[in-house]
């Protein structure tokens, strides 16, 4: 099955059995996170009508532009723990909920990579933004690599977390992982907040299966002529969805990749260490 990256994981506690008792251990901190701090009062919001829907945005403080982008399934309020980390060491930030995804529209056709990726540009030329630096999370670090291999004008750097570039890149079993099943029911009721097509959750779903069964597919060649921002592959040390080993490739293949490995952090890194994932991100955003 396909990854499903969502926003959000329950807290989880593992049990096991021993000498016929029941002992239970805290859970570990790549194993649960909590729900982001809710997203400050933005400078601007609104929508860019684009290519058949509609795409939300908000804007928050001043200073060189930093687009963040959000994995399938989720919305910009999951970068509450990161927004005013970024306004406070002096960035504009820009937040952006993907096609069909949290307050976007979407229309009939597939979604895409591609697709998603042409909304954010459209963004930036609604906000006379000529060029930022993208923070990415799964899905958001795809499109992050993808502004940079198709718009490398627009795109300074690109901080791209717990991203694949094709297929092979997923974890076959992601479906049967534990942290699934809750990560679906609270992405549905996040959906149904925020959406202006609150009932239409499962469509949204089946359309962000489709894409991602096949998608992104760019091979290594594709990543070799990457060339002008500056690229940041990101992960946790525990990640559950993406293979150790395809996080060191794109590293790799990608010229001048710098590879950035979180302590005792998941795919849900930016909920489960808030302060280290901002370290991170801010420490290579600012970087001479």
């Amino acid at each position: 099955m396909s990854k499903i990256c969502w926003a959000f994981i329950a807290a989880m506690a593992i049990g096991w059995s021993a000498a016929g008792q029941t002992a239970v251990r805290a859970a570990e901190r790549w194993e649960t996170f909590s729900r982001p701090s809710a997203l400050p009062a933005p400078a601007m919001e609104g929508k860019v009508a684009h290519d058949g829907a509609l795409i939300w945005f908000a804007t928050f403080g001043s200073g060189a532009p930093v687009i963040l982008l959000h994995g399938a399934g989720g919305d910009a309020d999951n970068f509450g723990n990161q927004v005013p980390a970024l306004v406070a060491s002096g960035h504009r930030v820009i937040v952006i909920d993907s096609r069909g995804q949290g307050r976007s529209t979407r229309d009939s056709r597939p979604l895409g990579y591609e697709l998603m990726e042409s909304d954010v540009v459209a963004v930036m030329d609604a906000l006379s933004v000529p060029k930022a630096a993208v923070v990415g999370w799964s899905d958001g670090a795809i499109i992050g690599l993808i502004m940079a291999m198709k718009n490398p004008d627009r795109v300074s750097r690109v901080f791209a977390f717990g991203a694949n570039m094709d297929p092979t890149g997923v974890r076959s079993d992601a479906m049967s992982l534990p942290i699934v099943g809750q990560v679906i029911q609270w992405s549905a009721e996040d959906y149904k907040r925020l959406s202006p097509t609150p009932n239409d959750f499962d469509g949204v779903m089946q359309a962000i299966e489709t894409m991602i069964a096949t998608q992104p597919n760019y091979k290594a060649a594709d990543l070799a002529a990457i060339h002008g921002p500056a690229i940041a592959i990101v992960d946790g040390d525990h990640e559950e969805l993406i293979p150790p080993e395809h996080t060191r490739y794109l590293a790799r293949t990608i010229p001048g990749a710098r590879l950035i490995l979180l302590k005792d952090v998941s795919h849900f890194a930016p909920l489960q260490d808030p302060d280290q994932f901002n370290a991170a991100m801010i420490g290579f955003l600012d970087a001479r």
